[in-house]
C-alpha cells in the first residue's frame, strides 16, 4: 500500500502546483519577449551606427566627384559659348545657346568683356593660385579656409564689347533645375571697332 501510495502521490499533481507551474511559463516567456525586444533594439542602433560612419566618410567623397563633374561640365559649357562666339558671323546675326547651371554661378560680365563660371568646392580642382590653360579657358583654384574656389573665366576684351541687354553690366546667373536660354546677337561694331554681342536669358 505503501509504495502504491507513493506513487501516485508522484503522479498526483495538486491544482495549486499546475497554476504555479503555469505562472512561471508565462514568467519565462515574457523574459524571453523582453530580451528578444532588447537585442532588436541593440542591433538596429549598431546597424544605424555603422551607416553613420560609412555616409560620414563616403557623402563627402560623392560630393567631391558631383564638383569634379559639375566643373568639367561648366569648362564645356564656356567652350561651347566661346565657339558660338567665334562664329556669330556678320551683323544682324543671332544664337541661342541652352545652358545648365546645377551649382555655382555664371557671370555675364560686360564691364571687363568676360564670362565666368565660379563654384565653391571641397575639390582642389587644379593647383592653387595657378592659372592653367584648358583651350581658352582658364582655371584658377583659391584656397579658402575650408573649401576652395574655383573660377573659370573666357576674357573677350581684346576683340569684343559685351553687352546684357544692350547695358555694359554684370549680369549673375544662379542653378537652376532648368536649363537657360541664352541669347547671342551681333549688334555691329561700337567706335573702337569691337563687335557688341548683346546678350539676353
Amino acid at each position: 500500500m505503501n509504495k502504491r501510495g507513493n506513487e501516485m502521490n508522484r503522479r498526483f499533481i495538486s491544482p495549486a502546483t499546475r497554476i504555479a507551474g503555469r505562472g512561471n511559463d508565462k514568467s519565462d516567456s515574457k523574459k524571453k519577449s523582453g530580451q528578444v525586444w532588447i537585442e532588436t533594439v541593440i542591433y538596429t542602433l549598431i546597424a544605424f551606427v555603422m551607416i553613420g560612419l560609412v555616409l560620414s566618410y563616403a557623402q563627402p567623397k560623392i560630393q567631391q566627384m558631383q564638383d569634379q563633374s559639375i566643373l568639367q561640365q561648366s569648362t564645356g559649357m564656356l567652350k561651347q559659348i566661346d565657339s558660338t562666339i567665334a562664329t556669330m558671323g556678320t551683323t544682324g546675326n543671332q544664337r541661342v545657346i541652352e545652358i545648365g547651371i546645377k551649382a555655382g554661378m555664371l557671370k555675364l560680365d560686360c564691364v571687363d568683356e568676360k564670362i565666368i563660371f565660379q563654384l565653391d568646392t571641397k575639390t582642389q580642382y587644379s593647383e592653387p593660385g595657378k592659372i592653367i590653360n584648358d583651350g581658352d579657358v582658364k582655371i584658377l583654384t583659391e584656397k579658402r579656409s575650408g573649401y576652395n574656389t574655383v573660377t573659370l573665366t573666357v576674357d573677350y576684351g581684346d576683340n569684343y564689347n559685351l553687352q546684357f541687354e544692350g547695358r555694359n553690366e554684370i549680369k549673375t546667373i544662379s542653378k537652376s533645375s532648368t536649363a537657360y536660354r541664352l541669347s547671342i546677337s551681333n549688334d555691329g561694331s561700337d567706335s573702337t571697332g569691337k563687335i557688341i554681342l548683346n546678350m539676353t536669358i
